[in-house]
C-alpha cells in the first residue's frame, strides 16, 4: 500500500471518530415531529441540541454521567419520556413555589409559576396540588402549546439527571 493511501485512510478514520465523538457527546440535530411547542418550535422544525450544556450523557443513554449545570427558567430541553425524545420548555426549577387556583363553577384550574399561569385540567390539577414546589434536583417542564402538549402536567416533574441537551437554534 501506498503511503498516500495509508494517509487518507489515517485522515478518514480520525474523521469519522471525531465525528462520532461529537455526535454523541457534544452537539446533535433533531428533526421535530409534533406541535406541542408551537409556535416557538413548529412541527418539522430541524433543531441543533448542545448535549454538554448540563454535562455528559451517557452514550445513546438517557442519564448524565457528570452534571455540571442544571436548565433556567425559559431553556428549552430535551430529554426521553416514554422512550422518545420530547422538546419542552423549563417552567420551573428546584424549590420554585407552585400556586394553584380553581374555579370549580366553570371547570377553570391552573397552576402558577412565577409570573406564568398554566392552564390545567381537573385531573391534573388533582394529581398536582399536594406539590407545593419543585423538588430538589427537578425541573417543571411544558410544551408551549398548552392544548396540545403532554408534559409535566401529565407525567410529573422531570429529573434534571434525564435531561439530554439544551436546544440552541432551530
Amino acid at each position: 500500500m501506498k503511503k498516500d493511501s495509508k494517509l487518507l485512510i489515517l485522515v478518514l478514520c480520525l474523521g469519522l471518530s471525531a465525528g462520532l465523538i461529537l455526535k454523541l457527546f457534544v452537539i446533535d440535530i433533531l428533526h421535530v415531529s409534533g406541535r406541542s411547542m408551537m409556535p416557538a418550535i413548529q412541527d418539522g422544525d430541524t433543531l441543533f441540541v448542545n448535549k454538554l450544556a448540563f454535562g455528559i450523557i451517557t452514550p445513546y443513554g438517557e442519564k448524565l454521567l457528570l452534571q455540571w449545570a442544571e436548565p433556567k427558567r425559559g431553556d428549552v430541553v430535551i430529554y426521553l419520556y416514554d422512550n422518545k425524545i420530547v422538546v419542552k420548555r423549563c417552567v420551573a426549577v428546584s424549590g420554585d413555589l407552585l400556586e394553584y387556583s380553581e374555579d370549580s363553577g366553570y371547570s377553570v384550574y391552573s397552576v402558577k409559576v412565577g409570573s406564568s399561569k398554566i392552564s390545567l385540567t381537573q385531573e391534573q390539577f388533582d394529581r398536582m396540588k399536594s406539590s407545593q414546589s419543585v423538588p430538589e434536583g427537578y425541573i417543571f417542564a411544558v410544551g408551549d402549546n398548552y392544548e396540545e402538549s403532554i408534559d409535566s402536567r401529565s407525567y410529573g416533574f422531570v429529573s434534571v439527571k434525564n435531561i439530554l441537551g439544551k436546544v440552541l437554534w432551530r
